[in-house]
């Protein structure tokens, strides 16, 4: 039986409620060879999980998911095989997160302005050493009782159309691609499915991706059904791309979701990394 792995995992260090040594032990005992580690615009987590799997079966995938907009919808690009010492990239990873600690000031001061006890000070203390997103405020107005459930948190308070929302400064998906392949990975459109729009918008996107050089198209997905991952293996074939699949694996967050397994059918085999890394 052929090695399994997982291509979209996410740590602490952004929206997951792993640690990134918590997630090696874990892809351990689950049986995974590898897995991609793919924070939120921050690489932060990569050397750590490294460090923690060295010596073991399990390889780490140094990985980045670049949030970007799209006709105001947000697509995420999934960078893999990142080369983590390339200061160019590393100083774009900085700025971003400026521009989104400008975002999280906004949110808090919109969430303070409708009753919600809430500071920079608790949510350094809560969450320490992550890149803030909003899960992580759903997840604070969660644990102090505003709200039953984070589903309710995004509805009435941060989600896109709720009234403490503030948009974030992205690059077009089209930047996000070249960024990562200036790096040298290999850039995914994550996901395809969860931006809703059309058959044929999603093919013109992917058209326009290609045309910068995006490689792979991640087709094995959790929320798949029924002929959901065949459709996107099709749209990868059309268009010469690598297929990939990932988990998007949160811990708590996403509790439906396991590692490597999604909602238990979930199969990724280790072939897909390895045509993925053939690409150039």
């Amino acid at each position: 039986m052929e090695a399994r792995i997982d291509l979209h995992v996410h740590s602490n260090c952004s929206d997951g409620t792993y640690t990134p040594e918590e997630l090696v032990l874990y892809a351990l005992r689950k049986g995974l060879s590898a897995f991609a580690l793919t924070d939120h615009d921050t690489v932060d987590g990569v050397r750590r999980a490294q460090q923690a799997a060295s010596g073991t079966s399990l390889t780490v995938i140094p990985g980045v998911e670049l949030s970007s907009d799209y006709k105001g919808r947000d697509i995420h690009v999934l960078g893999l095989g990142v080369r983590m010492e390339d200061p160019g990239f590393s100083a774009y990873l900085e700025q971003f997160r400026r521009a989104r600690d400008v975002r999280n000031q906004k949110m808090l001061q919109k969430l303070r302005d409708r009753g919600i006890s809430i500071s920079e000070e608790q949510m350094l203390s809560e969450f320490p050493g992550c890149v803030w997103t909003r899960a992580h405020f759903a997840r604070f107005l969660k644990d102090h009782g505003y709200v039953q459930d984070m589903q309710e948190a995004f509805k009435k308070y941060v989600g896109d159309h709720a009234p403490c929302f503030v948009p974030k400064e992205q690059i077009s998906p089209f930047e996000a691609v070249r960024l990562l392949l200036d790096n040298g990975a290999h850039p995914v459109l994550a996901h395809p499915l969860l931006y809703h729009l059309g058959p044929s918008e999603l093919e013109n996107l992917v058209d326009q991706l290609c045309v910068c050089g995006l490689q792979g198209l991640e087709a094995v997905y959790s929320t798949n059904r029924f002929s959901d991952e065949s459709a996107m293996k099709q749209l990868a074939l059309r268009h010469g791309l690598c297929v990939t699949g990932g988990s998007d694996f949160h811990g708590s967050n996403k509790p439906d979701i396991d590692l490597g397994t999604g909602h238990g059918n979930l199969n990724i085999p280790c072939s897909l990394w390895e045509k993925l890394r053939g690409c150039s």
